[in-house]
Formats: structure tokens, C-alpha cells, sequence
């Protein structure tokens, strides 16, 4: 292995140590703004959810099987389950 060889070497096994230094002072930024995007989520999914379930009551259907179908309606605005079917 020649000179150069072996300093292209190095050089490509410190570029991921490099790249997470300069994305690190940028990271609480992005959780910020990304934390603050699945709260809003999270906002309209559960006023979606009150009108779901109210138009649900004013079409005739009980309470108890009005609340059963939101639930469901509901269960795929949960922040961790979203991540979690991502993966």
C-alpha cells in the first residue's frame, strides 16, 4: 500500500466523525422544530377526533359505540405508534 493510499484511507474514516461535528450544534434545532411539527400534529388530530366523534352522536349512534369507533379512528395519531409503523 502506497503513501497516499494509506492518507485517502484515513482521510475516509474521519469524514463521519467530521460530518456528525458539524450536524451536531444543529441538532437540539431540528428536535425543536420537529417536536413542535408533532405537537401540532397532535392538536389537529385530536380536534378531529372531537368531530368525529360528535358527528358520529348527531348521526344516531350511542355514546359508548360513538367513543369505541373514535378510539380507533384515534389510535393512528399516537406519535410513537406512527414511528413505530415507519420503521
Amino acid at each position: 500500500m502506497t503513501e497516499d493510499d494509506k492518507m485517502s484511507e484515513e482521510i475516509n474514516d474521519t469524514e463521519p466523525i467530521k460530518m456528525f461535528g458539524m450536524m451536531l450544534p444543529r441538532l437540539p434545532g431540528l428536535v425543536f422544530r420537529l417536536g413542535g411539527t408533532f405537537i401540532k400534529i397532535k392538536g389537529q388530530a385530536n380536534k378531529a377526533g372531537r368531530i368525529f366523534k360528535k358527528e358520529l352522536v348527531n348521526q344516531g349512534l350511542d355514546k359508548q359505540t360513538a367513543e369505541e369507533l373514535t378510539r380507533i379512528y384515534m389510535e393512528n395519531s399516537h406519535i410513537r405508534q406512527y414511528i413505530q409503523n415507519m420503521g
